[in-house]
């Protein structure tokens, strides 16, 4: 099953640091949180990824193809008047990373719409690339193939920040709606798995992604929650990515689920 990832987004949020480069290549400890997110995936065996690239899309273009070399000790030998050059310790991952430029100004949905033809005829993954979780994967592949609906979205207990979902006692998602003040507040996290008819409910470059076609899907009842209640956290703003960064450096960041 493929991965793919929303990564073509301006971080306007977060422009101390997107300003020369996409938010989703934005460091924790010295890894892109993307990183971080593919890490996640690929801890539950994963490794088909499609990056849904746009603003800045050549920084992780450049940084796939020198992948290698971040992972690695290298030596450049230049002694015999020629360029060589040798990889110790070849630690990059067990990856298919599918890089694809889907626009300066499209939509959420109309960059999932781009990638239609490299995700193929099968169930696929879908997810921010600015948000990490030790969610488990494998469960929820498992809850989406056993409900039979279209999509599957990720829940969590977030707070009053963001829109929320009504959900019914067997996990159907009814609706999509601003928070008001009698609301509890279970929000889309992303971390979503969809059959393959679904891109075909989005329009075009336009289109975002939680507005018709999601809301298409809770009127259908074919969107269904899998609630996640473990760590789930977004890197909108710096004050984010610095609370991300400092677990990270303490040795205490939850959505580190694999193993080194």
């Amino acid at each position: 099953m493929k991965v793919v990832i929303l990564a073509g987004g301006l971080g306007t949020r977060i422009s101390e640091e997107s300003q020369l480069k996409p938010k989703p290549m934005v460091e924790l400890g010295g890894m892109p949180i993307l990183w971080h997110i593919m890490k996640i995936y690929s801890s539950h065996g994963f490794r088909d990824f499609i990056i849904c690239a746009g603003y800045k899309q050549h920084v992780i273009k450049k940084y796939f193809s020198d992948y290698f070399l971040h992972t690695s000790d290298v030596t450049f030998d230049f002694t015999e008047g020629e360029k060589k050059m040798i990889v110790h310790n070849n630690n990059s991952e067990p990856w298919k990373v599918t890089v694809v430029d889907t626009g300066l100004n499209t939509m959420t949905g109309g960059r999932v719409k781009r990638v239609k033809d490299y995700i193929g005829n099968e169930p696929f993954m879908l997810t921010y690339g600015d948000g990490v979780a030790d969610i488990n994967i494998t469960d929820l592949v498992q809850f989406h193939k056993k409900h039979g609906k279209m999509v599957t979205m990720s829940a969590y207990n977030a707070g009053q920040r963001f829109g929320v979902l009504d959900i019914d006692k067997d996990g159907k998602i009814l609706d999509f709606r601003e928070k008001t003040q009698g609301d509890g507040n279970l929000i889309n996290i992303g971390f979503m798995v969809c059959n393959p008819s679904f891109v075909d409910f989005i329009d075009g470059d336009q289109t975002v992604l939680e507005k018709q076609p999601l809301e298409k899907m809770a009127s259908l009842g074919e969107l269904m929650a899998f609630k996640h209640n473990g760590y789930w956290q977004c890197m909108d703003t710096l004050r984010e990515k610095n609370l991300l960064e400092e677990l990270w450096s303490k040795g205490e960041a939850p959505w580190r689920v694999w193993k080194d």
